[in-house]
This record gives C-alpha cells, sequence and structure tokens, in this order.
C-alpha cells in the first residue's frame, strides 16, 4: 500500500488524505526505520506495565495469524467501498435492524 502524492490532497486506500495536517505529514514522512527509533524511545520511557502489555500484545498477535489480518483487512476494504458506493445506514435504519435482530 503506497501514498499517491497529488498536490496538498493525497490518495490512500482510495481515501484522500489531507497533508496540510501536521500529524498527517509527520506520519507520512518517517521511514520504517525512524518509526522503529521513535518507538523503541517511546518504550523505553512507558512506566505503565499495562501499556506495555497491550503494546506487546498488539505486536505478537499481528505477527502471529496473518489470516486473519488478511480477512480484516479485506473487510476494511469492502467497508470503505460500501462507503464510497453509498451502502450505508442512518443511525435510525441500523437502530431498527439491530432491534429486530434482537427481537426487541
Amino acid at each position: 500500500m503506497e501514498l499517491k502524492k497529488g498536490g496538498k490532497a493525497t490518495q490512500f486506500l482510495g481515501l484522500e488524505i489531507n497533508l496540510n495536517n501536521p500529524i498527517i505529514c509527520y506520519l507520512y514522512g518517517m521511514g520504517k526505520l525512524d518509526i522503529k527509533q521513535e518507538l523503541r524511545a517511546l518504550i523505553e520511557k512507558e512506566k505503565d506495565v499495562h501499556v506495555l502489555e497491550t503494546i506487546k500484545t498488539l505486536l505478537v498477535k499481528s505477527s502471529l495469524n496473518p489470516i486473519l489480518k488478511e480477512k480484516l483487512t479485506s473487510r476494511a476494504l469492502k467497508a470503505e467501498e460500501d462507503i464510497r458506493e453509498g451502502r450505508v445506514y442512518t443511525r435510525e435504519e441500523f437502530e431498527k435492524k439491530l432491534d429486530n435482530r434482537l427481537g426487541l
């Protein structure tokens, strides 16, 4: 997955990313090594064991189950396509559908 530059905005997975946002620019400009170095520094400073355990769990789970990762990525891409194509529910429609499914 690669970002394609296009003026002040960028296309990523079919979505427009605003490059005027300083956080986006910061993350977009970071390379793999920069991110690893920053993560190491942040982890080194972190004192909350729960945060460290959460990071560990995230990293372990993401590398152990490529099939799950592929499924989730596929679902996310389909959801983005549905949104672009207007295949969405209003809140009221969603609540009614959920109520019907739960038998309420």
